[in-house]
């Protein structure tokens, strides 16, 4: 849902040197399905935050949050419950991701207009919020993201060059490193956006200029939000009457066992999977008759 700024604002006087390339950011933090000690496949997003920065000022200027309700996995376990803060009926009570995106949408536009439009860029806290999890969640489902989300800051990386040691720092770990205290719930991602935008704002007050460090497309960044489609479902790909992942390799087949309406249903995904580093690309299909693993 659109939200005006719920956290304090934080007004800074940047250093003439710190001009930066982008007028506004836009933080965002997923949170999603997860197991104590195990992967969950396919896993899914069900918190999608954003926090809106004013790269001038510094300046808080507004949130957004919507719970999303996961199709493959609709049970949350007791683990993630824990571990986010999110309840069952939350995410019961949330939209599907293509429906995520198009209020997110909705939001981006008009925060940009009150704030002057201009040009804007999405920051994360790593590469796993856009490089991995929406990316591999919107290949499986079959829907068409926004294109900013192809091309992002890594906070990590002027972290690293303002403070040393990002590489391998928590959020929480970072934040503490920039003399700051910690805001609000661990892995709550409204709380995260909040935390990572503070520790952005921070940044730029040592005058760094962020640039974009990770991208999937060679797609301009960010001027107007732009709407979005959702595509058909993504078929299966023959590979000799079996079933091809990404790679290019023959898919791997399983049967979901976790309790719920999918539960036996046999699905196909990454060939190069793997227990200790789990899948290679984000291929995830559910099976149909006529195709074998």
């Amino acid at each position: 849902m659109f939200a005006p700024a719920q956290f304090p604002r934080a007004d800074l006087v940047l250093p003439q040197r710190a001009a930066q390339e982008f007028d506004l950011f836009v933080v965002i933090d997923f949170e999603a399905t997860c197991e104590k000690g195990k992967r969950i496949y396919p896993q899914e997003i069900v918190e999608f935050p954003a926090v809106l920065v004013d790269a001038a000022t510094g300046r808080i200027e507004s949130s957004f949050r919507t719970y999303v309700r996961p199709r493959h996995h609709p049970r949350l376990t007791d683990f993630c419950q824990e571990l986010t803060g999110i309840s069952q009926d939350d995410v019961d009570g949330g939209v599907g991701l293509a429906e995520a995106l198009v209020k997110h949408d909705e939001w981006l536009r008009a925060a940009w207009a009150m704030n002057g439009g201009g040009r804007f860029a999405v920051v994360t806290w790593g590469d796993w919020d856009c490089g991995t999890m929406l990316e591999s969640e919107c290949r499986f489902k079959g829907i068409t993201k926004p294109p900013y989300f192809d091309r992002w800051i890594n906070l990590r990386v002027p972290f690293e060059a303002a403070f040393g040691g990002g590489g391998r720092s928590t959020l929480q770990e970072a934040v503490r490193a920039a003399g700051q205290q910690w805001t609000g719930r661990l892995h709550c991602g409204l709380d995260d956006a909040y935390n990572t935008a503070l520790l952005l704002v921070e940044i730029m007050r040592r005058g760094a200029t962020l640039s974009i460090t990770g991208s999937l497309a060679a797609a301009p960044p960010g001027s107007a939000p732009q709407k979005h489609k959702e595509e058909p479902p993504r078929q299966l790909i023959p590979c000799g009457g079996a079933v091809c992942c990404y790679c290019g390799v023959l898919g791997r087949g399983g049967v979901l066992t976790v309790p719920g309406p999918t539960q036996g249903r046999r699905f196909y995904c990454c060939g190069n999977w793997t227990a200790a580093a789990g899948a290679a690309c984000p291929f995830f299909v559910w099976a149909t008759l006529g195709c074998r693993a």
